[in-house]
């Protein structure tokens, strides 16, 4: 762990050492213990795991009974998304003695991603690139109260906050769900049906149905004219 990791001590911890207690929020199990393998061992870490989610539900359910300081969270939930987690758990967020505080942790780079949940209330925002040793540092500045993002996306927040116009709503994208969203990038980005399936951890067939669900909506013909649509609005 870097210095910063091994700097100012917690009340929690031994002297030398930081503790900190998160709640994982994420729909995909694998990732999930993935995660916990990689930042939970607490001896080494610092960090505590105390509880997990899968759901919108599930997570303000963990997140109330468990007061974690810091909650990973991903953006893209079934239930209504991390923003609606956000949303019900603004009291604890609010809490001036025990603060929860939210670090987002998603597969998406998109703005619109990233916006929504700093509006939310999240602290931070980064992609699932980053690694362990980072991850954790992220962590910990997040329960210190600073604000993380990984590299290029800090310039979506500062630009969107640097307006004060409400973002246009898309009423062709609105049709789509988050999902649909995430296959959609990636078509764009020129990823195959098998790239997408490792990366989201769904089937090649999963992603197919979500392919023709998102042509429907949006009355297209082809993966090419539907990576003309993506970029003429600034989603790849």
């Amino acid at each position: 762990m870097s210095d910063e990791a091994n700097g100012t001590a917690e009340a929690t911890g031994s002297a030398g050492e930081r503790r900190v207690r998160v709640v994982l929020v994420d729909d995909h199990r694998m990732f999930r213990t993935g995660v916990q393998a990689e930042i939970g061992q607490t001896e080494q870490t610092g960090v505590e795991v105390v509880g997990e989610a899968a759901d919108v539900d599930q997570a303000v359910t963990v997140i109330t009974a468990t007061r974690p300081e810091v909650v990973l969270l991903d953006v893209h939930l079934p239930g209504g998304g991390g923003v609606e987690v956000l949303r019900r758990c603004a009291p604890l967020m609010a809490d001036t003695e025990r603060p929860v505080r939210f670090l987002a942790l998603s597969v998406s780079d998109a703005a619109e991603d990233v916006i929504g949940v700093i509006r939310g209330g999240a602290r931070g925002y980064v992609t699932k690139t980053i690694t362990g040793t980072d991850l954790v540092d992220s962590i910990f500045r997040v329960q210190e109260g600073d604000a993380v993002f990984s590299p290029r996306l800090a310039g979506f927040v500062l630009d969107a906050f640097a307006s004060t116009d409400a973002p246009p709503v898309d009423e062709d994208l609105d049709r789509l769900t988050q999902r649909e969203r995430e296959v959609l990038r990636l078509i764009a980005r020129g990823y195959a049906y098998k790239e997408i399936a490792k990366q989201l951890f769904i089937s090649v067939k999963t992603v197919e149905s979500h392919v023709s669900a998102v042509l429907r909506k949006l009355q297209l013909s082809n993966r090419h004219e539907l990576t003309r649509w993506a970029t003429a609005r600034r989603l790849v």
